[in-house]
């Protein structure tokens, strides 16, 4: 075990460090440091000096405005004090590029709120005590792991036997050997038990990637799966959702605490109810992926051999339309700076894909409706990027400066007629609960599931992705309420849209794919790693604020994440 000290003088709010990031986009501003440890290194002690330091002006409280992408867009605000110490840190273990790692986020203030009086610091001096830990030989049998039902597992060895020709070590599992197993015997529930047969999976053959197979499997008063889910109890006082699905949670295996690694179970404080969040009772959560995670939502076997079918095909020949990227957007919100804002997050995100054809359909040039957006997907693309508002069954958008009126966007009813074969987009969707696969055409007789498009046989984004001949190959939406900002509240003449939340994840998502990671799971995770190390935390939780951690756990991704983007070139 060898001890080091980190010691670095960091001019606060003017320098650039590596490891760096400095956040202008929020009303408080800070400064993260980031450092990466191998798995296994103790973090001794962390100290901040601030240097230079002053006396200042008053301070009034500020605040972040954002809007819910749901078709009525209802208006929030989130309140930011000053802090009152000049730093915070957290601790993660998670997953970065295939290599899983210790993550620490330091978190400086250059101004702080004492006795009613402001005091600035112009740099501070941050030192940091660590122990690292003994090379060890991690396992490398198998680098896919996919869950499914017993029965589907024969279906399933195409797929396998396919992965295994492109490189990828691949084994098939199905549910009653893990709830069997002697390593699940400690769960709580079938959703932990799935989640301990993962760890185990990580540490005795050394696997990456997982995917479950499985969706929802019917139940009128009580909803059955034929592949386990989590869902969160996270009230963010919208008073129209206290909890979603989440398949974070079968990503989030490891968690730091006291200088150990740990089983992360979201249950912190052990009252069995998992990722909680309500007024003061909170599970103080990991959040970092240690796993690339992904889900074929299927309900039967056809929509099974139907995503064998396309992931094998998508693979195995690149198409010559890959190059395009489908820009579907408008105007989501009325605002004072008449923003439109879909329009600018799109364009924003194509601002990284400059070697792609960017076909716009913007309701500021075009009628947004089903057949202008089906036939741009009929011509084929790489990626398709909707920015708007949503619900399990529609996605729509506002013409400029028409919040009366909706465009027609486009329904689940729309999709039988998408015919791209197998030149499949992977689309990324801004919106409320388009990936809601939880859904039943039996709540047709609930008034209230009925306002909130919860009816749908299958929701939005699965529909999309399950598509025979055409659709996509994977898509990454919300499995409850979309979140985006509002206005310019920091000033910086940049929309908050763009800057945080659900705007931050989809625009860098294509950020992180332009540089360089051109496999599914791995660029998602990748993304919200990202989010997670970009926004500010403390030592309970690497994401302190509530809509910040409920965007990261709702991001779901419909596919499969050993996806090769764009196809192997052979």
């Amino acid at each position: 075990m060898k001890k080091i000290v980190a010691v670095i003088v960091v001019f606060a709010m003017f320098s650039i460090h590596l490891g760096d990031v400095k956040s202008e986009n929020r009303c408080i501003d800070y400064r993260v440091l980031k450092y990466k440890f191998p798995l296994g290194t103790k973090i001794e002690n962390i100290e901040v000096k601030p240097l230079n330091v002053k006396k200042t002006g008053s301070f009034d409280k500020k605040f972040i405005s954002y809007r819910v992408d749901n078709f009525k867009g209802n208006e929030f605000f989130m309140e930011y004090e000053i802090p009152q110490e000049w730093h915070e840190y957290s601790i993660g273990v998670g997953i970065e590029k295939g290599e899983r790692c210790i993550f620490l986020n330091v978190y400086l203030y250059n101004k702080i709120l004492r006795e009613n009086k402001i005091y600035e610091a112009d740099n501070f001096d941050v030192k940091i005590d660590y122990v690292l830990p003994e090379k060890t030989e991690s396992a490398s049998l198998y680098d896919f792991l996919i869950i499914s039902p017993d029965a589907w597992l024969s279906e399933i060895e195409a797929l396998k036997q396919h992965k295994e020709s492109k490189g990828i070590k691949t084994i098939a599992v199905g549910l009653n050997e893990i709830y069997s197993s002697n390593v699940a015997r400690n769960g709580r529930d079938d959703a932990e038990k799935v989640k301990y047969f993962i760890k185990n999976a990580i540490e005795e053959w050394g696997i990456k990637y997982v995917m479950l197979v499985g969706g929802r499997q019917g139940g009128i008063f009580k909803e059955r799966w034929l592949m386990p889910v989590r869902y969160t109890n996270l009230d963010d006082r919208s008073g129209w959702e206290t909890g979603y699905l989440s398949d974070l949670y079968f990503a989030d295996i490891y968690k730091y605490e006291n200088g150990s690694i740990v089983f992360e179970d979201w249950d912190s404080n052990g009252n069995g109810i998992f990722a909680e969040w309500k007024g003061m009772k909170k599970d103080n959560l990991d959040l970092y992926p240690d796993v690339y995670i992904g889900r074929i939502a299927c309900r039967n076997k056809y929509e099974l051999k139907i995503m064998i079918d396309k992931i094998i095909n998508y693979e195995n020949k690149h198409f010559d339309d890959f190059n395009k990227f489908i820009l579907v957007a408008g105007d989501s919100y009325e605002d004072s700076h008449k923003y439109i804002e879909g329009e600018l997050a799109t364009w924003e995100a194509y601002k990284y894909m400059q070697d792609f054809d960017a076909i716009k359909l913007w309701a500021s040039e075009i009628d947004l409706n089903s057949k202008n957006i089906i036939n741009a997907m009929n011509e084929g693309a790489g990626f398709a990027y909707f920015c708007g508002h949503g619900n399990p069954i529609s996605w729509a958008t506002h013409e400029p400066y028409n919040f009366e009126e909706w465009e027609e966007g486009l329904q689940i009813f729309d999709m039988p007629f998408l015919r791209n074969g197998y030149e499949l987009p992977i689309v990324v969707i801004g919106g409320c609960h388009n990936s809601q696969f939880n859904v039943s055409i039996f709540y047709s007789f609930d008034k209230e599931r009925v306002r909130k498009g919860e009816n749908a046989p299958e929701c939005w984004s699965w529909w999309l992705t399950r598509k025979i001949n055409g659709g996509a190959i994977a898509t990454i939406g919300n499995t409850g309420l979309g979140y985006h900002g509002s206005e310019d509240e920091n000033k910086d003449g940049i929309p908050d849209y763009l800057q945080v939340l659900d705007g931050w994840l989809e625009i860098n998502f294509f950020r992180i794919y332009n540089e360089g990671i051109d496999i599914l799971g791995m660029l998602h995770s990748q993304t919200l790693k990202e989010f997670i190390d970009y926004f500010p935390g403390d030592a309970n939780m690497p994401l302190k604020y509530i809509i910040d951690v409920k965007v990261v756990q709702e991001w779901l991704l419909l596919g499969d994440p050993t996806l090769k983007i764009g196809g192997y070139r052979e």
